[in-house]
């Protein structure tokens, strides 16, 4: 027994390990970091811009957390367990999160809040491209201001960003609608007895562009479905999601609609931005989390070749729903994926090289010392330096920084050693001088100036 024990053992560690990342998740490399941290620099320089300030919280959380409403595919797709009695998942989304720390502290914060957060999400969906089950997102939300004048804030925040990754509204349009407005007016119409059903329809119609007219009609009509509308209705709902601008929404409108006036409104706030020309109304935007109360809006590509770019809306009743006193608050989601996706499709990602700026070289053993109080010297100046380790040929030291993109090789033999010297060879002029020891950047040098070049 002991021996065909360990024979299993055995054949249990030598077991071929699966080298791909789990399905719908991926590996970041150096070269892939690089774009990851430009990308999020971008999105950390947009907040700092609107005065927002960054939060975070636990990847973990309670799953009731993220439970709210039967029928939202985001429920159907938590990666959630029990352990030691307590029910959690994993992070599908911020804005509950962020909720959750609003109730925590809601009588000591000073409102309106403006805080943002980049977030690792899980969902466990099917996977195509840009759609991921594992994903990173930049939220940014704003608490306690009832006004429209937060949405258009907030829009105008989307429009500069993708302004700043290059694209523009021939690229991406953001499609804003008011759930608000669909409300009044099926209230008014094919909810009448039934406003309690409104949440349901708009999780059905909300898989418009995923699943086509007829498979919402027939999600609308089923008999043992939420919603439960007659053909005609459910019809009638359909052509209501047509409306591609405001005067066509109004003409069914109740009359005196306070959405359709809020719409308007923020329209006019997004002209004085200067990011009108990003925004368009579309009545068929719903967004299919049951939070949303009010305007909505997603941002997709004009080509229509991949799924919303972010997207985001009012939720005046989310604290409510979690058993807290209501703020109103409106925010949105913007995920690393798409955005990725489509700047590499019209040629924008950035080319990223390593920010070093030098290698510095001892030829033997009996130079590494000072190789060491070199390497030293210039990384307290705030230089990045690279030290060779091992024992590597000058020809591959050199190859290697050039490819690395460093500045400059600092090179340490037994003459430079005997002598108190250093022989720094510039890589991108071929300049080649020999500099005392003391006379290398001294400490707050490199520091210095990169803070004059921020200015």
């Amino acid at each position: 027994m002991g021996g065909a024990a360990r024979a299993c053992g055995k054949q249990a560690a030598m077991a071929k390990v699966d080298l791909q990342p789990p399905r719908g998740t991926r590996d970041f490399y150096p070269e892939d970091m690089r774009v990851r941290n430009w990308l999020f620099e971008q999105f950390r320089q947009i907040a700092h811009l609107y005065a927002f300030e960054e939060v975070d919280a636990p990847i973990v959380e309670h799953a009731e957390l993220f439970i709210r409403k039967a029928g939202e595919e985001i429920v159907d797709q938590l990666y959630h367990f029990t352990l030691h009695d307590r029910h959690l998942a994993l992070r599908s989304e911020m804005t509950p999160s962020i909720a959750r720390m609003v109730m925590a502290r809601a009588g000591g914060l000073r409102l309106p809040l403006r805080w943002f957060a980049i977030t690792q999400n899980w969902r466990y969906e099917r996977t195509t491209r840009g759609r991921r089950r594992e994903h990173y997102q930049w939220n940014m939300d704003i608490w306690g201001e009832p006004e429209v004048g937060a949405e258009a804030e907030l829009l105008s925040a989307i429009a500069l960003a993708l302004e700043r990754l290059g694209l523009g509204p021939a690229d991406v349009q953001i499609r804003v609608n008011s759930r608000a407005l669909l409300e009044e007016t099926l209230r008014e119409g094919v909810l009448r007895n039934r406003p309690e059903a409104f949440e349901a329809l708009c999780v059905a119609i909300d898989k418009l562009s995923k699943i086509g007219p007829q498979a919402v009609l027939e999600l609308l009509c089923n008999p043992e479905g939420a919603v439960r509308l007659t053909k005609a209705e459910a019809q009638g709902v359909v052509e209501l999601l047509g409306a591609k601008n405001l005067d066509q929404a109004a003409q069914r409108a109740p009359r005196g609609s306070r959405a359709l006036e809020e719409l308007r409104r923020l329209f006019q706030e997004l002209d004085a931005y200067g990011c009108r020309n990003w925004v368009v109304f579309d009545a068929s935007v719903v967004r299919g989390l049951a939070y949303y109360t009010g305007i909505v809006f997603e941002a997709f590509d004009t080509r229509g070749t991949l799924r919303s770019i972010c997207g985001g809306g009012r939720y005046d009743r989310l604290l409510e729903s979690m058993g807290g006193n209501a703020i109103p608050a409106v925010g949105f989601g913007f995920g690393d994926a798409v955005i990725l996706e489509l700047l590499a499709d019209r040629g924008l990602l950035p080319a990223r090289p390593r920010d070093l700026d030098g290698v510095v070289f001892g030829f033997g053993e009996a130079e590494r010392a000072a190789a060491i109080r070199l390497a030293g010297r210039l990384r307290r100046a705030g230089h990045s330096i690279e030290l060779v380790l091992g024992h590597v040929k000058l020809r591959r030291v050199l190859q290697d920084a050039d490819r690395a993109g460093a500045e400059r090789v600092y090179l340490i033999g037994p003459d430079e050693a005997a002598r108190g010297e250093v022989k720094v060879r510039n890589l991108r002029t071929g300049e080649e001088r020999t500099l005392p020891f003391a006379e290398v950047p001294a400490e707050g040098d490199r520091a210095m100036r990169r803070g004059q070049d921020e200015l």
